[in-house]
């Protein structure tokens, strides 16, 4: 029974403000959230507010149920369902009251079928649209997201749950708290279930343990909430600075190994207070390109993940500067950074990152850790030059030949012509072309030979290397410098284009062999063909073991090296403790070991995969096993008992002393006892040809075969019930006899027993140039279309009747196709079904065999 509609009350054409939620949240039943709920009730009614009772569950407490008092309470809506009237909340009745404040129980509650809603919670969100504030109760069992966590304490899964956002978004949230003991008395003096409940619930749900962790998980709910609104707080009201109100350690790492030993001490730190987190944060800089090797990056992340941390990454031109920013966005209470790894004399002239970041930190601490190494020196990048061998070679003979063009260029025009200022902005310019060229140290040693130049033949007094005017001397200086400048920028440049570059190639390898991934190319070869490819190489190889101890074998291969024992030149990447790349040819360089580790953290992804795909396909083949075997089980007893019984029964018959029997009656029993014989024997073949089919088993002897043999002797058994139509100078075909045979039987059998009343079924045969057909003609009720493409399936009846195995159908098909011929279904003109075996006929005629081969 559904309460009528009825229209929320008139606003004047204003829509009503929200209202408010207020919920009450405890750890367990029997904490007091519905005393709580109506003690607040009270207050307000005693303020003046309008508070009606929506719905309370008192759940037979008399204590409760005088704690309502006289409040206003509006009639509950009767559901009826299964023949049981059930109450619910009345929506619409609430909202045509229109209270300020109402009371409804139980926020996780199940509606019963019937109602407007399935959730008590969406009927809540109806009354707040309609501008009524509401008071509710739940419990932290009923949150959605600690119901795994809730099932593993206390062993109990939840059924009814309401979803975390809905509470986070109340207005307020009430903790109802009481320890463990005093819940426990209370549940022992009767004041949360009935007598007959107390030791059950005392040895079950209601034990010390269970309730002590019901109640931290109450309280850490409770405390991210909190911790989220005030996050809001601070950053509606621009505060900067840190407040402490929960212990969070920012870790800043490197890709170096000494992140590990840093993220480990940050772990042990955070774990001194319940509730603490830990953060790791990487910086990179703003070009994008990587500042630390993918692969230890990837490791660090991996580790700070099993260590219940997160992992960030963030952008930024300073690295001390954004790991002090990102602290304060998180609101951290400490940030760890390890002891630089530059040498003193570095520190002293530049500082240090820990320095910096304590010194931006505020009032965040900062932890220093030592570090095996700490002070060790920084290993300076090489600074191999990305220009060709060529253009190298290019640049330093443009050494001596670049200033000696523009030396006898300005000898012969004259020292009249051209003044120094001229003299030295050609020489840059000169100096810049040898850096475009050949890179830094071709242009640095051509602004040496320019300066000597100048100075030589230029600079008063000419031919001595000595300067009589000051200020020709700063303008040499200045040459030199401006010149070294300029030519370290545009090396520079030529690095980043070329790092750049590289990046890209890289992305765009490691995005091909991901979509290869996805579209289920053979991605273990599709990778050592791109690495091949991509570095050049002679040959890839990447590499399995069972375990440590067993021996490398090659999953994959390209190049053109032999698999073997590993050569001189040969670059080895280990993806995981069972596989690992192989690279032999060209040895690689810094830069390229870093993006051959990715290709392995790839190769890593590719692996699993692999695993997994082949783990999904084994479940589907043990799935399909198992509901052949069920469909087999439930089926198999209908089929054997029905011609066991009829066999028990006519020997009984045939057997018994007591009954006489004629001549008449003993045929009858005798025709029975051979027509389930008969029928037990097909049932039996059939089971044995299934499983031979599923297995692989079946083998099939291909030799030239008369069609009408193999037809004469499959319809032996219904001869009485057939129109035959074979005929004899059929063309041979190219199969197995006795398998073909089994074909034709399981198609005769299967129309005659589904044609009606007797009636009579037409075997054919006929032949085109390329196959023999042999058309099986019932007028039975036939087969939908939309059956046709599963009537071949194992365990499918035709008539629905749920009985029996249903296996002929999926017998002929199979045999049908190992022994080379194909089974069709068509629709009967009239009515019924017409099954059709095609078999192609022997491209030359030979003597054919002279019977089924069996």
């Amino acid at each position: 029974m559904t309460s009528p509609v009825t229209t929320p009350p008139d606003h004047g054409g204003v829509a009503p403000r929200r209202g408010r939620l207020t919920v009450y949240l405890g750890a367990a039943p029997g904490v007091g959230k519905t005393f709580a709920m109506l003690d607040e009730a009270e207050r307000r009614r005693g303020r003046g507010t309008d508070v009606v009772v929506g719905l309370v569950e008192t759940h037979g407490r008399s204590g409760t149920a005088a704690k309502v008092g006289d409040l206003e309470v509006v009639p509950r809506r009767d559901v009826t369902y299964r023949g049981t009237t059930l109450t619910e909340l009345d929506v619409d009745a609430v909202v045509a009251r229109a209270p300020q404040v109402a009371l409804v129980d139980e926020l996780a509650h199940t509606n019963a079928p019937g109602s407007r809603h399935a959730k008590r919670w969406q009927d809540v969100h109806d009354l707040l649209d309609a501008g009524i504030d509401v008071v509710t109760t739940v419990n932290v069992q009923h949150l959605a997201s600690l119901t795994d966590d809730v099932e593993a304490i206390t062993g109990v899964r939840q059924r009814e749950t309401v979803p975390d956002q809905v509470v986070r978004d109340a207005d307020q949230i009430q903790l109802v708290d009481l320890s463990p003991q005093q819940l426990r008395r209370r549940l022992a003096h009767g004041n949360v279930y009935r007598p007959e409940q107390v030791d059950a619930s005392l040895r079950q749900y209601f034990r010390e343990g269970n309730l002590t962790a019901l109640r931290e998980l109450a309280l850490l709910w409770l405390a991210d909430r909190v911790d989220d609104a005030l996050t809001r707080y601070r950053a509606d009201h621009g505060i900067g600075g840190t407040w402490p109100a929960r212990e969070r350690v920012v870790v800043a790492v490197t890709g170096g190994p000494e992140s590990e030993t840093l993220l480990r001490r940050g772990a042990r730190i955070a774990q001194r207070a319940a509730g603490s987190e830990l953060l790791a944060v990487h910086v990179l800089p703003t070009d994008g390109l990587p500042s630390a090797p993918p692969a230890a990056i990837a490791a660090q992340r991996a580790l700070v993940e099993a260590l219940d941390g997160t992992f960030h990454t963030v952008v930024g031109e300073d690295v001390p500067s954004a790991v002090a920013d990102f602290a304060h966005g998180v609101n951290a209470t400490m940030i760890v950074v390890g002891l630089s790894r530059h040498s003193r004399w570095r520190q002293a002239l530049l500082g240090s990152s820990g320095s910096e970041i304590a010194r931006l930190s505020g009032s965040t601490d900062v932890h220093l850790v030592a570090h095996a190494e700490a002070r060790a020196g920084v290993r300076l990048p090489s600074r191999l030059s990305p220009l060709s061998p060529a253009r190298r070679l290019a640049g330093w003979l443009a050494v001596p030949v670049v200033p000696a063009l523009l030396t006898g260029l300005f000898v012969v025009l004259g020292r009249q012509a051209v003044s120094l200022t001229t003299e030295l902005m050609l020489f840059l310019a000169g100096v810049v072309a040898v850096a475009l060229v050949g890179g830094l140290w071709p242009a640095v040693a051509a602004a040496v030979v320019s300066f000597l130049c100048l100075n030589w033949f230029f600079t008063p007094p000419t031919g001595r290397l000595t300067v009589a005017d000051p200020e020709n001397l700063l303008a040499l200086v200045v040459f030199v410098l401006v010149a070294a400048a300029v030519a370290s920028v545009v090396d520079l440049a030529a690095r980043r284009t070329v790092q750049a570059y590289r990046a890209r190639a890289e992305a765009s390898t490691l995005a091909a062999l991901s979509r290869s991934v996805l579209s289920g190319e053979d991605t273990a070869q599709a990778i050592v063909q791109r690495l091949a490819l991509t570095f050049g190489l002679d040959d890839v190889r990447l590499e399995a073991r069972a375990d440590e101890r067993a021996a490398w074998t090659a999953v994959a291969h390209a190049g053109r090296a032999a698999v073997g024992p590993h050569t001189a030149e040969t670059t080895e990447v280990r993806v995981d403790d069972t596989h690992r790349l192989v690279l032999v040819g060209r040895a690689l360089p810094a830069s390229d070991r870093q993006a051959v580790e990715a290709f392995g953290s790839q190769a890593a992804i590719v692996l699993e995969h692999h695993r997994l795909r082949e783990q999904a396909a084994a479940a589907r083949e043990l799935e399909h096993a198992e509901a052949t075997r069920t469909a087999l089980l439930a089926a198999v007893s209908h089929d054997l008992r029905t011609p066991l019984t009829a066999i028990r029964t006519a020997v009984d018959g045939l057997a018994s002393p007591d009954v006489e029997l004629d001549d008449e009656d003993t045929r009858a029993l005798t025709t029975t006892i051979q027509e389930s014989t008969r029928r037990l024997e097909r049932l039996i073949d059939n089971l044995l040809d299934l499983s031979r089919l599923q297995t692989g088993s079946v083998r099939p002897v291909h030799r030239p075969t008369s069609v009408e043999e193999v037809v004469l002797v499959a319809v032996e058994p219904w001869l009485d019930r057939l129109e035959l139509d074979v005929p004899e100078d059929l063309p041979l075909v190219e199969t197995d006899g006795g398998l073909l045979e089994r074909v034709v039987a399981n198609l005769v059998s299967n129309a005659v027993r589904h044609s009606p009343g007797g009636a009579r079924v037409r075997v054919a045969a006929s032949s085109t140039p390329d196959d023999v057909e042999v058309r099986v003609v019932d007028t039975g009720p036939g087969v939908p279309d939309d059956r046709k493409e599963t009537m071949f399936q194992p365990f499918q009846r035709l008539d629905d009747t749920g009985s029996g195995l249903g296996l002929g159908l999926a017998v002929a098909d199979g045999l049908a196709r190992a022994v080379g011929a194909t089974v069709t279904a068509e629709d009967t003109p009239g009515g019924g079904l017409t099954m059709v075996v095609s078999a192609p006929v022997v491209a030359a005629q030979q003597t054919p065999q002279t019977g089924p081969v069996r």
